[in-house]
């Protein structure tokens, strides 16, 4: 076939470093929703829902065929991170977890995922961020070494 053609959904999930509500002023986390928007479409990656609440974020976004997984990963990170350190002193120690999670996501459930990541807040009034991590982690047949996994 002469011509290359992919659409590839994925769910990623990463935390501040050590879960420190970096996140919990709403202003600061929709612009860093709106931030991390940018810098997806800047590696042709176009998000579907990015979510989450005071200390992790969901990203529903497409795979680029001209981007590595760790290579976007690391983009987004790195320049959203640079950015946020920027907004004030409060936010000066700001970093994300060096890890991640990324699970595939078929165009089938795609909308299931988006209404997740939409109802982050009403989520976790519920489920710890880490019981939410093993659950998904479980229903992708992901196992998780409990020693590493949480920084």
């Amino acid at each position: 076939m002469p011509q290359s053609l992919s659409r590839v959904w994925l769910h990623f999930i990463w935390t501040t470093l050590q879960r420190k509500p970096f996140l919990s002023d709403p202003s600061v986390r929709d612009e860093m929703w709106r931030m991390l928007v940018s810098t997806l479409k800047e590696k042709d990656c176009p998000p579907a829902k990015i979510g989450g609440v005071d200390d992790h974020v969901h990203i529903l976004c497409g795979l680029s065929r001209n981007h590595a997984i760790k290579d976007i990963v690391q983009h987004v990170k790195t320049e959203t991170s640079s950015w946020v350190k920027k907004k004030g002193p409060d936010m000066r120690h700001f970093h994300w977890q060096s890890g991640y999670g990324v699970f595939s996501v078929s165009e089938s459930n795609k909308d299931a995922v988006v209404r997740y990541i939409q109802n982050q807040q009403e989520h976790h009034r519920r489920l710890s961020f880490k019981d939410e991590f093993r659950q998904i982690c479980a229903k992708h047949h992901v196992e998780i070494d409990e020693r590493y996994v949480w920084d």
